[in-house]
């Protein structure tokens, strides 16, 4: 399995402004680490920052949860959606609100993207066989990519890069590496690291690109879930640019043999996708 070496992660530490995990979420963590999680004090916790509150309500509200009723409190939104439910929303909006400043791409454009595949990794997610929660599919969908905005933060012609890669037969990595001696899986590898995501999680989000990954010591659940981000991209860029990602065009049947279902199952989960989002 590839492992990145001490000077490129002293390297990537010493060039880029990498968000820490905020400080609430360290402390949803020790909450939510105790033998019998106390909702109320959670739901205090989240209530306590207004503006996460808002964001998290005006979310469960919106057609995507498809609630009966209007939801106006936190506590009731824990109840409702559980204590893992939340806190992949709550660590969606606090990592979208870690990257600040002007950028060389729309951030805004970014994470809507990142948050359609995060939402189409969990509806893929819940419809395959697997031993992983939805909600760690969440959070390899929203992770996955969250290098980009550093370097499209530090480098003014990122954008140009981008449409380079996405458009050249190298792959996407090469690309970014010809020109910054870096890539985005390397920074993604190193946030998710210092967010503290499990280090499958991290390892997973280093290799996204590298189809390497699917032959390696990785436990099986995984790989299903680096198929399932295959699928998940494939999906959100069917259903909002009507095209085919290139890594689907390329190896569409492995990833599919790899979630264990058939071209017509996802063709029935892309069409039930697009109806949904």
């Amino acid at each position: 399995m590839f492992e990145l070496d001490e000077k490129k992660m002293l390297s990537v530490v010493s060039s880029f402004q990498v968000p820490v995990k905020p400080k609430i979420l360290s402390e949803i963590d020790v909450l939510m680490a105790e033998n019998e999680p106390n909702i109320d004090k959670i739901a205090v916790l989240i209530a306590s920052d207004v503006g996460l509150s808002a964001s998290i309500l005006k979310i469960i509200n919106s057609p995507l949860y498809g609630m009966s009723r209007r939801i106006s409190k936190i506590k009731q939104a824990v109840t409702m959606l559980g204590l893992n439910t939340i806190k992949s929303l709550v660590t969606a909006i606090l990592l979208k609100q870690s990257f600040v400043g002007k950028a060389s791409i729309s951030l805004e454009r970014f994470w809507d993207d990142a948050n359609d595949i995060a939402n189409a990794m969990t509806f893929i997610g819940s419809k395959v066989k697997n031993k992983l929660p939805v909600e760690v599919f969440y959070t390899i969908g929203l992770f996955h990519d969250c290098g980009i905005p550093l370097l499209a933060l530090k480098y003014a012609d990122y954008k140009n890069v981008l449409i380079e890669a996405n458009s050249s037969q190298e792959n996407f990595i090469a690309v970014e590496e010809k020109h910054y001696k870096t890539n985005h899986a390397v920074l993604g590898y190193y946030i998710s690291s210092s967010w503290h995501l499990p280090k499958e999680i991290c390892q997973l989000i280093l290799q996204h690109h590298d189809h390497s990954y699917l032959f390696s010591h990785a436990d099986e659940k995984y790989k299903i879930a680096f198929a399932a981000l295959k699928a998940a991209e494939n999906l959100v860029e069917r259903t909002k640019r009507f095209n085919y990602s290139k890594e689907w065009q390329e190896s569409g049947k492995q990833f599919l043999d790899i979630l264990g279902i058939t071209a017509v199952d996802y063709d029935d989960i892309e069409e039930d996708y697009s109806e949904l989002f």
